[in-house]
């Protein structure tokens, strides 16, 4: 049975030599098992980096914290599921947090600076479009994409459809064989295969939604819209549903 199928909450699990993930107890349908905690850790280093320590859970930020001592605390972005504890977790384990916006962490973050920690040089890259703040960080073969790029199905969008695109292509121009480590669900082999088949969802989407907004004409809501391209898909995802939806007539110059 599949990892997905069977979550093992607040399990340490080994992914590749140099990053292993425990599972946050908050499953739902923003955040499929749970948020992925990782921990990235070089062979035979003393002290770790932890990325995205997750909801405010004391017994998930304990269990974390006892993977350390910890250099460095990183933010992919700022949604609660992702840093709900960070500064909890920072205090508990007296490590800066760096985070893009700078309300949620103790040190900025910003792209393409390299940052030395759990004896590895972590790369971040700047990756907007499902929030305006959203990084992931590379570390030898693989990647940590947040909730760019999920373990399973499609993220949604409450940043800027445009800056999502230019995303996805920077993650499709990566080394093939490159692992997805995302911040929900499994992990992934290949982020070009995984990046150009989002790319290809989303233009399939934006004709979708090109469609349902001519069909309706004037300006529609994205309400509007989400019930002729969404008719389809559960009720419960259409809240999320809108968010893209509403990025994308912005892109199309309908909003």
């Amino acid at each position: 049975m599949s990892a997905e199928q069977n979550p093992q909450y607040g399990v340490l699990r080994e992914v590749t030599p140099f990053a292993s993930v425990v599972l946050a107890e908050n499953p739902g349908v923003m955040t499929l098992e749970g948020t992925n905690t990782w921990v990235l850790r070089a062979p035979g280093s003393p002290t770790c980096a932890i990325v995205d320590p997750g909801p405010l859970d004391r017994a998930h930020l304990d269990r974390v914290a006892a993977c350390g001592p910890v250099d460095a605390v990183l933010l992919t972005h700022g949604h609660p599921d992702h840093s709900e504890g960070a500064r909890t977790f920072g205090d508990l384990v007296n490590a800066p947090v760096h985070a893009v916006t700078q309300s949620l962490g103790t040190a900025p973050l910003t792209g393409d600076e390299v940052i030395e920690a759990g004896g590895l040089e972590i790369r971040v890259l700047a990756t907007p479009g499902h929030t305006d703040d959203s990084v992931s960080f590379q570390v030898h073969d693989a990647i940590l994409t947040g909730d760019t790029i999920l373990g399973r199905g499609t993220t949604v969008l409450d940043g800027k459809l445009g800056d999502y695109l230019a995303t996805l292509k920077t993650l499709a121009a990566l080394p093939r064989g490159t692992t997805v480590l995302p911040g929900h669900g499994p992990e992934l082999p290949d982020v070009v295969a995984v990046a150009q088949a989002y790319l290809k969802h989303r233009e399939d989407r934006l004709a979708q939604v090109r469609a349902a907004a001519e069909r309706l004409g004037g300006a529609p809501t994205a309400r509007q819209v989400v019930e002729l391209v969404y008719a389809d898909v559960d009720r419960s995802l259409w809240p999320a549903a809108e968010w893209s939806v509403r990025a994308q007539l912005e892109y199309l110059g309908i909003a």
